[in-house]
């Protein structure tokens, strides 16, 4: 078994237990999958907050669960890659308005100046800063 964070698409997290991937990718690909709030069917998934023990109570690292960094962060960032709208320069601006009620809400990236990151604090927007990976030491 395998649980996944999904959110629907009117904002609703929830949380889906699935025998597979594979199987959650059948069951969302037929809209099987509904929101337990509003029952809305068209869901994805989302990023899961993890916890990881990396030692053990001797102090020494647990060899049985290696840790793949690199892996991690690669995934990370194709999660963000294939599941956030790229805005481009225009990320305040469309920050902004999703903040408001303007624009639909939904995951977006892009790009920001130090001023434009104040503009979007002083009006209590939540955003992260995440560094692109260097393309030409990517070996995929």
């Amino acid at each position: 078994m395998i649980a996944f964070d999904l959110m629907c698409a009117n904002g609703h997290t929830f949380e889906g237990w699935f025998d597979n991937l594979e199987s959650y990718g059948r069951q969302d690909s037929e809209h099987l999958i509904i929101c337990p709030i509003c029952e809305n069917t068209k869901i994805k998934r989302i990023l899961s907050p993890v916890a990881m023990k990396s030692s053990s109570r001797s102090g020494q690292k647990n060899p049985s669960f290696p840790i793949d960094y690199q892996k991690l962060a690669m995934e990370v960032v194709n999660y963000i890659q294939n599941e956030f709208e790229d805005t481009g320069t225009q990320f305040t601006k469309e920050a902004l308005k999703i903040h408001y009620g303007a624009a639909e809400a939904r995951n977006i990236r892009g790009t920001a100046t130090r001023e434009e990151e104040k503009i979007l604090e002083d009006e209590g927007v939540p955003f992260i800063k995440f560094p692109e990976p260097d393309k030409k030491n990517d070996e995929n």
